[in-house]
């Protein structure tokens, strides 16, 4: 399966929006993950809620394609790396645990979101620092709210953005990248999140959405 990396120019600089929904920035070599929200299924089978288990598994495997493809020296987790606390429990945590074994010499950042304070703190031995928003890391003020940091440009989740595509008859909501003037939201990075549609904002936002493995640019910023 091949998925399409589209190069964009965000705040100035040059960014990679990949279709595994993620973001690459070949300058620092640094992969942008936002909202992996791990462990998600297993905080719903907590709550009696008989969701498929599996959905790790994955969403790691998805990562690993991308580290495979851009060859990253670090990468930054925009927040909600974890979902809630029963993303804490032993599969999860031994499936994140053989992922980090696997690129032990990539380093990982998370930056704290409002679901990973839910989750707790993370084991030491999965190796991934936590830190606060924002984070600056080159161009990039690193966070998880949307927002406006003076002197860069900032990069968020939190929204998980959606656009919808339709026909007459029809419809379907795809993940998308929503760029605007001093911040950009990333997708998603979890398949089993909900969406926030951004078709109607407004605002003078570039959107780039992900459908068939693809990254498509359906709105240019005004």
């Amino acid at each position: 399966m091949t998925f399409q990396t589209l190069t964009a120019e965000v705040g100035g600089f040059a960014l990679q929006l990949c279709a595994q929904r993620a973001a690459f920035d070949p300058h620092l070599r640094s992969l942008f993950v936002a909202d992996a929200h791990f462990g998600k299924d297993a905080v719903f089978r907590a709550h009696g809620v008989p969701v498929p288990a599996g959905g790790t598994h994955d969403d790691l495997a998805r990562l690993d394609s991308l580290i495979a493809t851009h060859r990253p020296v670090s990468i930054v987790f925009l927040g909600d790396l974890l979902h809630g606390r029963a993303s804490l429990g032993s599969a999860t945590v031994g499936a994140l645990g053989e992922w980090r074994a696997r690129h032990a010499s990539v380093r990982v950042v998370t930056i704290e979101g409002n679901h990973d304070r839910s989750a707790g703190i993370l084991p030491p031995s999965l190796g991934i620092e936590t830190v606060q928003e924002p984070w600056m890391h080159g161009p990039w003020a690193l966070c998880h709210y949307p927002q406006v940091v003076d002197g860069a440009y900032a990069l968020a989740g939190h929204e998980h953005p959606v656009y919808v595509i339709a026909s007459r008859s029809d419809s379907v909501r795809v993940p998308c990248f929503r760029f605007a003037a001093k911040y950009g939201v990333l997708p998603a990075f979890g398949a089993f999140t909900g969406g926030f549609v951004v078709n109607q904002l407004a605002d003078d936002a570039a959107i780039y959405a992900i459908a068939q493995h693809r990254v498509i640019a359906v709105r240019e910023r005004r």
